[in-house]
C-alpha cells in the first residue's frame, strides 16, 4: 500500500477562493486529509478578496492554512485566478497554471468549483497532466445567475467535459443532473459528501446556557435558525416571510440568522418594517457555529438551490430537526419524515407550515433530531478522504 501511495503520490488542487464557504473548508480538508495519508499535496487558490472576510474568518482560514503547510501541503496564491469571468486575468491565470503543472507535473489535477474547474482543467490538458478531476461543489446551471449566465456555464461545461477524467458529486442529485443532461457518462462520475467533523457539535447543557446568554437569546424561547450566506441563491427572505406567518401563532419565536451577505440590510429593513426587529438576531459570520447549532429547536435551509448543504450534517451532528427546500443535493441528506421536513423552494406557505408542525410536536421533533445525528455519522472526514483516495488509486490503477 505505501508502494501505491508513492507511485501516485502527486497531486495539485485548484480553487477560486479560500473562504469560510463550504467548497472552501472541503477543499482544505481534503489535502490535509490526504497530506496525513502520505500525498505530496499542492494547492493553489486565488487571493479571496471577493470574499469581503472579516479580520476573524481571516484568522480562522489561516488556521486552517497553517495546519494544512504543518502537513507538508504547498500553497501558491495566484492573483489571477478571480470567480467572476474576466477575459484578461482568466487567460493569464490559465498560462500561469499551465507554467506550475509542466514544472511539477503532478500525477493528478484536482480542480474545485465552476471557475477554477474550467480554467485548470483546460490548464491540465495543455500541460498533459496523467488524469484530471473536477469536485464543481454543486453545479451553477439553475438558482444562482440568470438564465443567460446559466446557459453560458452549462455550455462551457459542455465544452470541458472532454478534457476530464472524472468528477466529483457532493450528491446522489448532482449526479442525476449530470446524467440527465448527457454531460458525463455514469462511470466517469462518483458520489463522494463532503466530510463533516461531526464529534465538534456537542455541547453540554451549562454551555449552552452560557452560549445563549452570550448571544442575548431569552432563556425560555424557542429557536428557529439558518447557517449560511445571506445571498437570494439560500432564499433568506423566504425564511423570515415565513416566521412574519408563524409568528402570528407562536409570539415568542426567536429567528437567528447566521452568516452575511449583500441581503443583510434588506432583511433587517423587511424585519423592522414588520415591527419583528426584536424577534430576529442577525449573528454575522461566526466561528462558533459549532456552539450555536445545539441551541435552536428547528433548523431551517431554504435554498433555491443547493450542492449538497454540508451545514445539513452539522445541524444533523448537532441533534436537530431540519426543515429544507426539495431540491439539488438536499434530499440526499433529509428524508422527509425521518430526520426533518422537505418543502418546495421558494414556497414560503409550505415552509411556515412545516417548521410549525415541529414546534407543534416536540416530541416528532426530538425524534427527528436523534435520527439526524444517527444519519451524520455516514459524513465524517474520514470516510470523505478514504473515498477521494480510493478514486485517485482507481484512476491510476494503482
Amino acid at each position: 500500500m505505501l508502494f501505491a501511495v508513492k507511485k501516485m503520490r502527486k497531486v495539485l488542487h485548484i480553487i477560486t477562493r479560500l473562504d469560510m464557504g463550504g467548497s472552501a473548508q472541503n477543499t482544505l480538508l481534503s489535502c490535509i486529509g490526504l497530506a496525513k495519508r502520505g500525498y505530496d499535496t499542492t494547492l493553489i487558490h486565488g487571493l479571496s478578496l471577493e470574499s469581503q472576510m472579516t479580520t476573524a474568518e481571516q484568522d480562522a482560514i489561516g488556521n486552517l492554512i497553517q495546519e494544512a503547510e504543518k502537513l507538508g501541503v504547498k500553497m501558491i496564491s495566484l492573483p489571477p485566478l478571480v470567480r467572476n469571468i474576466h477575459p484578461v486575468k482568466d487567460i493569464i491565470a490559465t498560462l500561469s497554471i499551465c507554467r506550475i503543472l509542466k514544472k511539477q507535473k503532478p500525477d493528478i489535477l484536482h480542480t474545485h468549483t465552476s471557475k477554477a474547474g474550467l480554467v485548470g482543467r483546460w490548464s491540465g490538458r495543455f500541460a498533459n497532466v496523467p488524469r484530471v478531476i473536477h469536485t464543481p461543489h454543486g453545479h451553477v446551471f439553475y438558482g444562482h445567475f440568470d438564465k443567460l449566465r446559466s446557459n453560458l456555464f452549462f455550455f462551457l461545461e459542455k465544452l470541458t467535459a472532454p478534457v476530464t477524467d472524472h468528477v466529483i458529486a457532493l450528491t446522489e442529485g448532482e449526479k442525476n443532473d449530470y446524467l440527465r443532461w448527457s454531460l458525463y457518462l455514469p462511470d466517469r462520475i462518483s458520489v463522494i459528501h463532503s466530510g463533516v467533523d461531526i464529534a465538534r457539535y456537542g455541547i453540554s447543557p451549562s454551555a449552552r446556557e452560557v452560549k445563549r446568554r452570550s448571544l442575548n437569546l431569552h432563556p425560555n424561547t424557542r429557536v428557529v435558525g439558518t447557517v449560511g450566506w445571506l445571498l437570494p441563491i439560500k432564499a433568506p427572505m423566504v425564511l423570515l416571510n415565513a416566521m412574519l406567518e408563524l409568528w402570528k401563532s407562536y409570539p415568542d419565536i426567536e429567528l437567528v440568522y447566521v452568516g452575511k451577505g449583500p441581503l443583510l440590510h434588506s432583511l433587517q429593513a423587511h424585519a423592522a418594517k414588520h415591527g419583528a426587529s426584536d424577534k430576529v438576531k442577525f449573528l454575522g459570520w461566526r466561528e462558533d457555529v459549532h456552539e450555536i447549532l445545539p441551541l435552536l429547536d428547528v433548523f431551517v435551509l431554504p435554498s433555491l438551490n443547493e450542492g449538497m448543504g454540508r451545514v445539513l450534517v452539522e445541524a444533523m451532528a448537532a441533534g436537530k430537526p431540519v426543515v429544507a427546500s426539495r431540491t439539488g443535493g438536499i434530499t440526499d441528506l433529509v428524508r422527509d419524515g425521518k430526520n426533518g421536513l422537505l418543502v418546495p423552494p421558494g414556497d414560503e406557505k409550505a415552509l411556515a407550515e412545516a417548521i410549525g408542525c415541529l414546534l407543534a410536536q416536540p416530541n416528532l421533533a426530538r425524534q427527528m433530531g436523534a435520527c439526524g445525528k444517527e444519519i451524520s455519522r455516514n459524513f465524517g472526514l474520514e470516510s470523505m478522504v478514504a473515498k477521494i483516495d480510493s478514486l485517485y488509486r482507481k484512476l491510476l490503477e494503482l
